[in-house]
């Protein structure tokens, strides 16, 4: 017998274990139909958010685990997560690059049926910056329990599991800044410059997203440092 033919066994609906652990039947009818489209790529663009919010999820549960390591004092633990978490991100990042392909007449039709909505009520991204909140603030604790700076930490082999785990708070920093950009960039794409988004939300506004930091003593510590050899390198000289 083969395994395509095998009976499910798993409760639920649909005609297999794969259908019934997946919930197919349940994530697919989640989308609207063609009955109710205003245009047919209400689907794409459907399709594009729904599935981020499903690895913000995915990635908010890896940051709070992530938490929890901190907390423990295993920042190898913590890294491996920050990791997945960066690349689903970076994940994200690609699936908003389909919607460049939306022309702006289109997409003037699918914001009719938007209502109020914005990617700014986004629960995804809420809880994500929460979860960098509480990241930044017991990767402190974790530092100063070690009477450690991020200068210090910088200042070691990058080998240290204490540095690899500063650099992957880093990396998702940026990939946060990364989304950013794309969104503002495939935003300005399909409806423009100097005009209100979903949610009568300026478009413009999102460049002021793009520069902020959700770690900012990792970055700041590369300012420093990089002065303090500047200084090292090229001290001033002493007038007569």
């Amino acid at each position: 017998m083969s395994a395509t033919s095998l009976p499910a066994v798993l409760p639920g609906s649909g005609a297999t274990d794969y259908a019934r652990y997946m919930r197919i039947d349940d994530l697919l009818s989640l989308q609207k139909g063609p009955g109710e489209w205003v245009h047919p790529d209400e689907l794409l663009f459907q399709v594009v958010h729904q599935s981020s919010e499903l690895w913000l999820k995915l990635t908010r549960s890896h940051l709070a685990r992530a938490l929890a390591h901190i907390a423990a004092e295993q920042p190898s633990a913590a890294e491996l997560l920050l990791r997945r978490a960066a690349e689903a991100l970076r994940l994200i990042t690609e699936h908003l690059r389909i919607l460049r392909s939306l022309p702006p007449a289109q997409f003037a039709v699918i914001r009719t049926a938007l209502g109020n909505g914005s990617g700014f009520e986004s629960p995804g991204w809420r809880l994500l910056r929460e979860a960098t909140t509480e990241l930044d603030i017991a990767f402190a604790r974790l530092l100063s329990s070690l009477r450690l700076t991020p200068i210090d930490l910088y200042r070691g082999q990058p080998s240290d599991p204490l540095y690899r785990l500063a650099e992957a708070l880093v990396e998702l920093d940026e990939r946060i800044a990364l989304w950013r950009t794309e969104h503002y960039s495939v935003a300005t794409r399909v409806i423009g410059q100097g005009v209100l988004g979903t949610g009568r939300t300026p478009v413009d506004s999102l460049t002021k997203l793009i520069a902020h930091r959700r770690f900012p003593t990792l970055w700041e510590a590369r300012s420093e440092l990089t002065e303090a050899f500047s200084r090292v390198a090229c001290p001033r000289q002493v007038q007569p």
